[in-house]
């Protein structure tokens, strides 16, 4: 007697005929009779190896795009693991990812002053992974919170300041190109090292041009800091400050293999030669340069939120770094002037998320719409890489605390000295700063 391609010994169907053949399984009945060789919910899924004794002849299959998978067989959907059932039926995992095609169309479809787009960068993680390793700052304490923001005598001078200005117009080859963090949540050390960067070679009148090392300060400033893991961007300044970093080349970013990341041995300290000079003690990680100058800050200091005020620090000394919280749609953000939508407000809370990041202004501007009223915005450098944004930039909204970029707005200057300035001229191998 033959079941749908399957033998069974003799004894087997006086058994099979017996309708009592159930088993009570977890909070149900399920049934172990003959109809079970064609794997339904309602069998129970020890019935072959319980009623019968045997292996399961045979396996569900499940469908996709026209080719068959076997039970157990998995692919990965975007950020969802997808895994064949032993019912035919493929059971994905339900993470909201981070590059979610439905948050990506209606922004686009949307009126909303800036567009999307899909980068195979971020393709396939998790919301939940891009805030945990794409960020990193961790929200400043009461304590720095409260520090005092400096007093500008602004009045006569709110006038001056043009519609539109850049950093990079103004100080050609001295303003850095946007880094790329990778999977390493070091927006603190990033941000730190750019505005850093920055503020030296415009202060040294471009004499001393450094791209400053985020490596340094991740594997170095160790100090209640967490690597990639995030950190605090008043720590990250008070180790410029005190240690002082090398250059990136000297020093250069290795994102980690692995998560949780390995934040790697420091391998650049720095000692103290007097008169508030350091040097480093050791050769550069990078064997090919000899350059291992360290370079430091002085201490930072906080600006007020007026728009006026944080504009005319940046005409006058140059980029600044400021905290922002980045919401689930920052991610897709392609160009045009960012504001957090309301794109996923139908959806289950889990693709609601935010944290805490830093980055870099660089300038402002505004764009005239039809109907006469402008759009103002800041010019800023993300540290996802060139071809994140508008070449490794975005435009946020301006004036009216946009995702609190503008709460906590920190300016510094570089450490430089006569000096530093004439060795640097006659390009003599000497430290510096």
């Amino acid at each position: 007697m033959e079941y749908i391609g399957l033998s069974l010994p003799k004894y087997l169907i006086s058994y099979f005929l017996d309708d009592l053949c159930t088993v009570p399984y977890l909070d149900t009945i399920c049934y172990c009779d003959l109809f079970c060789n064609r794997t339904v919910s309602d069998c129970c899924p020890d019935f072959w190896g319980h009623c019968l004794g045997i292996q399961p002849p045979f396996i569900g299959t499940c469908e996709r795009n026209g080719n068959k998978f076997f039970s157990g067989q998995t692919y990965k959907e975007n950020c969802n693991l997808c895994t064949c059932g032993t019912t035919g039926r493929w059971e994905c995992e339900q993470n909201a990812c981070l590059m979610e095609p439905d948050i990506i169309h209606a922004v686009n479809r949307g009126n909303y002053g800036w567009k999307a787009a899909n980068y195979s960068q971020l393709y396939g993680m998790t919301l939940d992974e891009g805030i945990r390793f794409r960020l990193g700052t961790q929200r400043p304490s009461r304590t720095i919170m409260n520090m005092n923001e400096i007093q500008m005598n602004m009045d006569a001078q709110t006038d001056r300041l043009p519609l539109y200005f850049n950093s990079a117009e103004k100080w050609p080859g001295k303003i850095h190109e946007p880094l790329d963090q990778g999977n390493c949540a070091a927006s603190w050390a990033f941000s730190t090292a750019a505005v850093a960067s920055d503020r030296i070679s415009i202060q040294s009148m471009g004499h001393m041009t450094p791209q400053l090392s985020p490596q340094n300060l991740i594997s170095c400033d160790t100090r209640n800091q967490g690597g990639c893991a995030g950190g605090r961007i008043d720590g990250a300044w008070w180790y410029l400050r005190r240690r002082g970093v090398v250059t990136d080349d000297c020093y250069p970013y290795r994102p980690p293999q692995q998560t949780p990341a390995e934040v790697g041995r420091c391998m650049m300290q720095s000692r103290s030669v007097g008169r508030g000079k350091r040097q480093a003690t050791q050769r550069c990680p990078n064997t090919d340069n000899y350059h291992n100058n360290i370079y430091q800050s002085t201490p930072p200091y906080r600006l007020s939120s007026n728009e006026k005020e944080i504009m005319k620090e940046i005409m006058d000394n140059g980029p600044v770094q400021a905290i922002m919280e980045v919401h689930e749609d920052f991610f897709v953000y392609k160009n045009g002037i960012y504001k957090h939508t309301d794109v996923s407000f139908t959806k289950p809370p889990q693709y609601r998320k935010h944290g805490t990041h830093s980055i870099r202004i660089t300038g402002w501007g505004e764009e005239r719409n039809f109907d006469g009223t402008s759009k103002k915005y800041w010019i800023a450098a993300n540290s996802w890489g060139k071809n994140w944004g508008e070449n490794g930039y975005f435009r946020i909204a301006r004036g009216d605390n946009e995702c609190e970029i503008e709460t906590f707005v920190i300016g510094v200057w570089g450490r430089i000295t006569m000096e530093d300035m004439h060795n640097h001229h006659h390009h003599h191998r000497r430290r510096h700063i």
